[in-house]
């Protein structure tokens, strides 16, 4: 009889990783110890991924409000800085902004609206509607916005990101003034120096500053991308995909793990038999229908993974084919020519296959962690390490 069960994703427990601890003993021993006390079978092509924040904690990848501060200030000059498009995250960008502003005198914080960059909705698309606000030109003060749509709270966290951020500026020192707009050159009415603080546009971003006649130009990327008295850093992506660690630290991105996941998958042949694929997951790819975000906040899904975890899916549709191809079958038949149709398959590319349409066009990396991210979720479940089987299966597989 067929094996009924398809892909199937696992939280496996593992120990508080701390810093200096050894991942490769410890994720292979947490697989290890659930193979001895739950029955997990490993097969091929299995794949195991772990967070990055337990690989930046083993690495000990930190730097502290002070580190930033002064990185800023090196580079943008210590006066009035620019601070546009940043995610309203008291997580993700808080404990950055205090040292932004700690390595400032003055802040000019622009706002995209009606939502950041990850989707946080400071208000509603419609309600711009109703005021008459054209988002794409219109450029608001502080006043005008109060007087436009007063104080809104995020629905999930109760905070109105505006006065946060604001105070935490003040907190450290400096001025601030807050004005909102989504087109980049807006802040060069203000100042010439500028931090970009989105992920996944900022080339973009700094690319129109610069032709605009922006002065220092810098995006988060380029903050903390090297050590500042003996802080951690990412050599490609700086203070972007970290998190707050303490009220005055925040943890880096994982850096140089590559090295890792293949030690990894070597220690776990070893112990398995088993040819398994591994990876390091941040924030996955989906949207929250009520609260509107899109997670995204890292730079990547993964940072680093096993060589057969590149490329895309190449599927075939299955209800395409039940519809179109074998739509005079059923049954037994049915199933059969369905299964001689995958088996069809050569390796090569399906994109543009009619029968492969509606199939979704993304990455495996991106995908599979953005499954694992799912899984493990963010609070206390305590399962960092996620161990998913039949991925890479198939309607044929028995």
């Amino acid at each position: 009889m067929s094996r009924m069960i398809g892909t199937v994703s696992m939280g496996v427990r593992a120990p508080i990783i701390r810093e200096g601890d050894d991942l490769v003993e410890i994720v292979t021993g947490s697989i290890a110890e659930a193979m001895k006390e739950d029955g997990l079978k490993p097969r091929d092509r299995d794949i195991v991924a772990m967070t990055e924040a337990i690989v930046a904690r083993a690495q000990g990848n930190y730097a502290t409000v002070d580190n930033i501060a002064d990185d800023v200030r090196a580079k943008l000059g210590g006066e009035t800085i620019g601070v546009i498009f940043p995610i309203l995250s008291r997580n993700r960008f808080a404990i950055c902004l205090r040292g932004i502003a700690k390595g400032a005198k003055k802040i000019v914080l622009m706002l995209s609206y009606p939502s950041d960059e990850v989707g946080n909705h400071l208000l509603d698309l419609d309600l711009l509607d109703e005021k008459g606000v054209n988002p794409y030109s219109d450029v608001l003060t502080l006043e005008r916005y109060r007087e436009l749509f007063g104080y809104i709270k995020h629905p999930f966290t109760g905070v109105d990101y505006i006065e946060y951020y604001s105070n935490l500026i003040r907190e450290m020192g400096a001025e601030v003034e807050v004005i909102f707009a989504n087109d980049p050159r807006a802040i060069l009415k203000y100042t010439k120096n500028v931090l970009a603080c989105d992920i996944h546009t900022r080339a973009r971003t700094k690319r129109l500053l610069r032709a605009a006649g922006a002065e220092r130009v810098f995006g988060l990327d380029e903050i903390l991308n090297a050590p500042v008295n003996g802080s951690g850093c990412n050599e490609k992506y700086g203070l972007l995909g970290s998190n707050k660690s303490t009220e005055d630290k925040v943890k880096l991105f994982p850096r140089d793990c590559q090295d890792l996941v293949e030690k990894i998958q070597a220690k776990l042949l070893e112990i398995t038999g088993k040819h398994i694929e591994v990876m390091v997951y941040g924030d996955g790819a989906f949207k929250d229908p009520v609260g509107k975000i899109w997670e995204l906040a890292d730079p990547v899904v993964s940072p680093a993974y096993t060589a057969g975890l590149e490329g895309t899916p190449n599927e075939l549709k299955l209800k395409y084919l039940a519809d179109n191809d074998f739509a005079d079958l059923s049954g037994e038949a049915l199933r059969d020519a369905i299964k001689g149709k995958i088996q069809q398959k050569d390796g090569s590319s399906l994109v543009g296959n009619m029968a492969a349409q509606g199939t979704t066009p993304r990455r495996l990396t991106d995908l599979i962690g953005s499954l694992c991210d799912l899984t493990s979720g963010s609070g206390d479940k305590g399962t960092p390490i996620i161990y998913i089987q039949g991925y890479f299966d198939n309607y044929t597989n028995d």
